[in-house]
């Protein structure tokens, strides 16, 4: 287990009420941030690329700005979610997070026999007791961003995208990326879009990634769209050695391979974790789902020099139009399972 040095809380605080423009603390526990014992568990390695390297940003910009002192385990096996939970409840830790929707079920579970120990799971979609308090970011509103993009860069107007595995929230970001390429490139650019969609039901296989990816290529997708965690580096290799674009989601993945991961959407998981433990810190962080989106600037477009100005502001006309509410995102969804 590894833990992350407490930095001058003072200061950090201050600075960070101020930049969330959340006002003065509420907290009337009497404790400083670093006196809460709270722990992230992570599915993955820190060093992923991808999800894992994500959330790891998040608890490291906590701890530097709040005062936090979150300590994290990675690597976490499903057949060991329940019994993680279990050990830090019974070590009275304060708020156990745990990165991701699989973590949903074993912390809801868990959670009924530790009531003075708050669950939060990222990207949970689950409640039943109002000590699980799951923070979501509305992925969809992101997937929307990658999608005007994908409408401006395809040429075959055959897309691909993959999922690590189907759940509402995957199948729900999809559908808004998909329909959102087809809508911006039947009006921009009068161009009809064909879209192949799987799902990987893995977030490890590097070489599944890579097979998947080169069978979508094969039938002319040149544009891929991976939200698989590891698997997607396979997709990255696939579509370099094919000289395909691939558009990157949830960290920055342009550097992975430059030219060919020609922009990403990523999330701005240091804001995303400081909004939700400046809540936690003042009791408010409440037992149902509690979401952030493009409103609490998330997430973040990154470009390379493949994607054009004119492009770029389309993305942020797009963007600026889902803040004021003229985008209908329930119209883009399925919810066919």
């Amino acid at each position: 287990m590894n833990k992350i040095i407490v930095m001058s809380l003072a200061f950090f605080l201050c600075s960070a009420i101020s930049l969330l423009g959340l006002g003065k603390s509420e907290n009337k526990s009497g404790l400083n941030p670093s006196d809460y014992k709270i722990i992230l568990l992570l599915p993955g390695p820190i060093n992923d690329q991808s999800w894992n390297a994500t959330n790891y940003d998040g608890l490291l910009a906590c701890n530097k700005e709040l005062g936090t002192n979150i300590e994290y385990i990675e690597n976490i096996q499903q057949e060991d979610f329940k019994s993680t939970f279990r050990r830090y409840a019974e070590m009275n830790y304060d708020l156990i997070m745990a990165a991701g929707t699989q973590f949903d079920e074993a912390a809801n579970e868990v959670a009924q026999f530790y009531p003075n120990t708050k669950f939060c799971v990222v990207n949970g979609t689950l409640s039943k007791s109002s000590n699980v308090s799951p923070i979501f970011p509305k992925e969809y509103e992101a997937s929307f961003l990658a999608g005007v993009i994908a409408s401006n860069i395809t040429e075959s107007g055959i897309i691909a995208t993959v999922g690590g595995f189907r759940n509402r929230a995957m199948v729900d970001l999809l559908d808004v990326y998909e329909k959102t390429a087809t809508i911006y490139a039947k009006s921009n650019r009068n161009i009809d879009i064909t879209i192949f969609r799987d799902y990987a039901n893995s977030w490890e296989d590097v070489s599944l990634g890579k097979s998947m990816a080169e069978e979508m290529i094969g039938n002319g997708a040149d544009v891929l769209f991976f939200y698989a965690n590891q698997v997607g580096l396979g997709a990255i290799q696939a579509a370099k050695e094919k000289n395909v674009k691939f558009i990157g989601f949830s960290s920055n993945q342009n550097a992975i391979a430059p030219g060919t991961v020609v922009a990403s959407i990523g999330f701005d998981f240091a804001v995303f974790y400081k909004w939700a433990l400046m809540l936690f810190l003042e009791g408010k962080l409440e037992g149902k789902v509690n979401l952030a989106g493009l409103n609490e600037g998330i997430f973040v477009p990154y470009y390379t020099d493949e994607i054009s100005n004119e492009i770029r502001d389309s993305v942020e006309e797009a963007r600026n139009n889902a803040i004021n509410g003229s985008v209908d995102f329930v119209s883009m969804l399925t919810r066919s399972f």
